[in-house]
């Protein structure tokens, strides 16, 4: 068993040591395409990429740590809703809002259009929102509440009794937050700001539709506009370096919030929030309302609307029937994906528990650690990485349909799919497991009970909460994946957010709007999940 999940690990890695193999074999050609990318395209790229990330990180920092810190430190009314409404624009992929904020703010939309009739204006009103900065603004709605999750948890939990014995002392609240809750509020901020950055670099749908010059669109452009393979590996192994270092300071900063949370003296005492009046208060609930309006409520409402407009004005009406196959389409892949990943997670996570010794050698822990970089891999290089592969293994087993049975294929997109989110179904898995002492299976052992029983009728009966979280966040973000399922879904089998891309590039907004609802939809579940979590205060909900 452990070499199966092992070949089975280093399959779904596959991608990424493709995509880093590909500067193996450097020939002459190889180095031709990079002198042409550096002296053409590679500046471009680059600049806008580092454009667009650096803009995102100062606008996730200082959104998510204000409104975490507003609702953690200050009383003021609305306060308490404001605590799991914050997360709600998690659930609204950056697409999704670029779409809506589009249409919306557009020179020829209805806004602009009435605004104009009623000013007696010609002109527009406001810059395009199709431009970096636009850019910029849409990632922060929309990613900020990684921020606002940890650094809210690293306030609430880490910082509370020394918050509570600063006032004590006599520390005024302005005090209070410079002096105690920004220095352990630090590593929360640096562990957010680094997820938020790798998500901006991994999108795809916002840069194409904005006609953004970064590295992910640039890899689509060089495969399948240029036909350059090179180009595009190439390009994805430099996206691949630069998602590794934010990795890397992202899980030195996770190190560092465990490490404060070890100091931690014990108590569950909370820091008592400061009462807010007046002036004072309406700007704190104007400061936390701004982004749940702009990054959640209104977008969905302007959704809503052009889906209404379409229904009353289309000439044929929506294609339900083909909505229909759309979902099904998103439904069948997603949930295989879900379901595939649990049944790794849990076999991994019993493999490598700690009670069995014995799973812990060989190349199992390693190749599963391996495997777990895979979710802070974009899905363009994953895409890239899947399809690498195919000429050569093509060429070494001639008899084997390998190219029929990757591109354009459901094998294929599910590959891909395993290969980025297995990671999210372990560590659910894994932290179930951590619940389970270890003495329960050192009982059941004497009793004489074998590996597969204790699995079977001890261990998943435990974990069937843990299976259950890591299927549906499995399933959400393959629903909302749009990379990989562009360049490696079957042919004639749509899903619901490429169609969602396709329609809202060809400026059929009012027809986007159906499926991009539905994603949309299907997004608010694990919020919704995370949201109960923290009210009800389960240990580690926020983390």
């Amino acid at each position: 068993m452990r070499t199966a999940l092992t070949l089975v690990c280093l399959l779904l890695a596959l991608p990424v040591l493709a995509v880093l193999g590909a500067w193996a074999g450097l020939d002459a050609q190889a180095l031709a395409t990079l002198r042409h990318q550096a002296g053409t395209v590679l500046a471009s790229y680059a600049a806008q990429s580092a454009l667009l990330a650096l803009g995102v990180a100062v606008g996730v920092t200082l959104l998510g740590a204000a409104t975490a810190a507003a609702v953690t430190l200050l009383d003021f009314p609305g306060r308490r809703s404001f605590e799991w409404a914050l997360l709600l624009p998690l659930a609204m992929p950056a697409y999704v809002l670029a779409y809506a904020w589009t249409d919306a703010l557009q020179y020829s939309g209805a806004l602009q259009t009435a605004l104009r009739g009623w000013l007696g204006l010609r002109g527009a009103l406001w810059p395009d929102v199709r431009s970096l900065g636009g850019a910029v603004l849409l990632f922060v709605l929309a990613l900020y509440p990684y921020v606002y999750l940890l650094t809210r948890t690293a306030l609430g939990e880490r910082a509370a009794h020394l918050l509570e014995a600063a006032r004590l002392l006599g520390a005024g609240p302005w005090r209070r937050f410079g002096a105690v809750a920004l220095p352990l509020a630090r590593p929360a901020v640096t562990a957010g700001l680094a997820l938020a950055v790798m998500e901006t670099l991994a999108d795809y749908g916002v840069g194409a539709y904005f006609g953004l010059a970064t590295f992910s669109t640039g890899i689509f452009r060089a495969w399948l506009v240029l036909d350059d393979r090179i180009a595009a590996a190439q390009l994805a192994s430099m996206l691949l370096a630069v998602v590794a270092l934010l990795l890397a300071v992202e899980r030195r900063a996770q190190r560092r919030m465990r490490f404060a949370a070890m100091r931690r003296s014990g108590g569950s005492a909370e820091a008592v929030p400061q009462r807010l009046r007046g002036a004072a208060a309406a700007a704190a609930w104007a400061l936390c309302a701004l982004p749940v309006l702009l990054g959640f409520v209104l977008p969905v409402g302007w959704l809503l609307w052009l889906l209404v407009q379409e229904l009353r004005y289309a000439e044929f009406g929506l294609p339900l029937a083909r909505f229909a196959g759309w979902a099904w389409a998103s439904l069948r892949l997603a949930g295989t994906a879900a379901l595939l990943a649990t049944a790794l997670a849990l076999a991994l996570g019993f493999a490598l528990r700690p009670a069995g010794a014995r799973g812990r050698r060989g190349l199992l822990a390693p190749a599963a650690a391996l495997l777990a970089l895979g979710y802070a891999v974009p899905g363009a290089v994953i895409a890239v990485g899947v399809l690498l592969p195919v000429g050569p293994l093509q060429a070494a087993l001639p008899g084997l349909p390998v190219a029929a049975l990757v591109t354009g294929s459901a094998f294929g997109v599910l590959l891909a799919y395993l290969s980025r989110f297995s990671a999210v179904a372990l560590q659910s898995v894994q932290a179930g497991y951590a619940r389970i002492g270890a003495s329960i299976d050192e009982t059941a052992r004497l009793l004489g009970s074998r590996r597969r029983r204790i699995f079977w009728q001890l261990h998943l009966p435990l974990l069937r909460r843990s299976a259950l979280a890591a299927a549906l966040l499995v399933f959400v973000d393959a629903m909302k994946e749009l990379p990989a399922t562009l360049l490696l879904r079957p042919f004639g089998s749509d899903t619901l957010a490429v169609v969602a891309y396709n329609l809202a590039r060809d400026e059929r907004l009012g027809e986007a709007a159906l499926p991009s609802l539905a994603i949309v939809v299907v997004g608010l579940i694990p919020v919704l999940m995370l949201s109960r979590a923290m009210r009800s205060g389960e240990p580690g909900a926020a983390t």
